[in-house]
């Protein structure tokens, strides 16, 4: 990871690596399986919710930081919808697939722990 800022952020380093993930799957996708759909929309929420995250760390306030992380929250609930999908036509293996959904399942709790804690110390 590049950014030095945000290496003591744990959600900042897992949603970035997940974003990786989520460009890799979409090459994948593009030029082993000619899908060009499905694999638009697992790019745009699966990096948009690094980038979220990204935004709530330089946020403007309390409720700022909240509306941005409950904006990445969404992402990762849409991420794990168009994976499984993505599972279930079988475009990805059942391993590649269950290793995704297992890490965007663990950012959704990190979401959702982040968010409930920021609320209580609104």
């Amino acid at each position: 990871m590049k950014d030095e800022s945000s290496i003591d952020n744990p959600l900042a380093v897992k949603t970035y690596s997940f974003a990786r993930r989520s460009i890799k799957l979409y090459r994948h996708l593009v030029t082993e399986q000619r899908e060009f759909v499905l694999s638009k929309q697992i790019l745009r929420c699966g990096t948009s919710i690094g980038a979220n995250v990204a935004e709530a760390n330089q946020a403007q306030s309390r409720p700022d930081f909240i509306s941005k992380l409950s904006i990445a929250l969404k992402e990762a609930v849409e991420t794990e919808y168009w994976l499984r999908l993505l599972r279930d036509e079988q475009f990805i293996a059942p391993a590649l697939a269950e290793s995704l959904l297992a890490e965007c399942r663990e950012l959704i709790r990190m979401l959702t722990a982040s968010i409930k804690t920021a609320k209580l110390r609104a």
